[in-house]
This record gives C-alpha cells, structure tokens and sequence, in this order.
C-alpha cells in the first residue's frame, strides 16, 4: 500500500472533498475543490473546511516517515476569506524529534494568496504503518 491510499481511507476529509496530491518525507500537499458545500452562512468558506484541509496534509507530512503519529495541538489562523476556486495545503516539518513532531501548514488559494497558517505538534508512537514509506 502507498501513503496516499492509506490516507484515502480518512473518511472525513473523502466526504469534505479533500485530496491528497503528493507526500514526501517531512512534507505534503493537499487540495479541496470550494464548493457549495464548504461555504458558510456568510458565503465564505467555513474556518472548519479549511481547518480539516490543513489537517490532512499535516496528517500525511507526519506520518510520512513510516511510524503512527497522532497531533496533540493545532492551531491555525484565519487571514483571508475564500468564496471559490481550489484551495491548496502544504505542510512541512519544522522540528523532529523521537516522540515529537512540529509541522508548519500554508493554506493558499489558486492565485497563491495565504488564506490560513496552521501549525501543530504530533505525538509520534512506535506503531509502524502499513504503506511504503
């Protein structure tokens, strides 16, 4: 099994219509088509959309070196509204150690702009996974 067909498998981010476009070690891509579904009362793209998209490329980023890690802190900041288009996540590592992770995310849309950062930490355990890595 590959990474990213193990991370098909996230069925809450399947259901957002979030994708994942490439993972290397230390870092991933992720990307979400906006559609009706993701805005929110005021027609912009509700901060949880974003947030679960962030999430999934920092998911796969931190678990790309071959071993279950789980995040123990998120925390992300909204900067710019977003109505339509795709939007697109890229995280990478900022620090590594034995059981801790640190992870930057980036949210842009498709002219580039910075829609949200997103930063957290993951517990990484001593359960292998089941893809290459």
């Amino acid at each position: 099994m590959e990474i990213k067909e193990f991370f098909e498998q996230d069925r809450y981010a399947a259901l957002s219509g979030i994708e994942l476009v490439d993972v290397k070690q230390g870092w991933a891509k992720a990307r979400m088509e906006i559609k009706d579904i993701h805005l929110n009362s005021g027609n912009v793209v509700q901060g949880g959309a974003i947030f679960t998209l962030a999430d999934l490329a920092f998911a796969a980023a931190v678990n790309s070196y071959g071993n279950l890690a789980l995040g123990i802190q998120t925390s992300i900041s909204y900067l710019k509204s977003a109505t339509k288009g795709t939007l697109f996540a890229e995280a990478k590592v900022i620090n590594l150690h034995k059981k801790l992770a640190y992870f930057h995310v980036d949210v842009t849309d498709d002219n580039g702009n910075l829609i949200a950062v997103f930063t957290a930490t993951a517990y990484r355990k001593e359960i292998p996974l089941p893809f290459n890595v």
